[in-house]
């Protein structure tokens, strides 16, 4: 799922954004929350590791999705969990420079710890309250357009 580029006003570049979630609560809000936040991005969503490495590599009917400028990654996932792909990315000379947000609802020390060791540029606790998962998104969106600079692609 992509948002369409007709959505943005004249003039703005969006920012390329892959989700990896397999919540659709969570996918919705955080299309909203993004929006209501003025981030003008391409949110590209997959719902699990597989399929985003195949999004990545351009596998499985995704031939012509851009590279992403950031990636928010969620831990707990059926079939690849956030931090085996973070590792894999982490390990691609393709893909290593992806800044990649982990974006859970672990508040569990070990997933901090071995996200930052496994080269997460974020650790954000997403809220289980509505208002706060609201704001924190709208945060990340924030941050990601005037604070974050990225290496373009190789």
């Amino acid at each position: 799922m992509t948002t369409p580029l007709s959505h943005y006003p004249p003039g703005t570049t969006p920012i390329e954004i892959l989700l990896v979630e397999d919540s659709e609560p969570d996918v919705i809000l955080t299309q909203e929350a993004f929006a209501a936040a003025g981030v003008f991005n391409r949110l590209h969503v997959t719902r699990d590791g597989v399929e985003a490495l195949a999004f990545l590599h351009h596998e499985d009917g995704y031939a012509d999705v851009p590279r992403p400028d950031v990636i928010l990654l969620d831990i707990n996932m059926p079939r690849k969990n956030g931090l085996e792909v973070l590792a894999e990315i982490k390990r691609d000379p393709l893909l290593m420079t992806i800044p990649v947000i982990i974006l859970t609802t672990s508040q569990a020390d070990e997933d901090i710890l071995r996200s930052y060791q496994a080269h997460a540029a974020s650790y954000v606790v997403k809220p289980i309250e509505f208002g706060q998962f609201y704001q924190v998104i709208q945060a990340l969106g924030r941050y990601m357009l005037s604070i974050v600079r990225v290496p373009p692609p190789h």
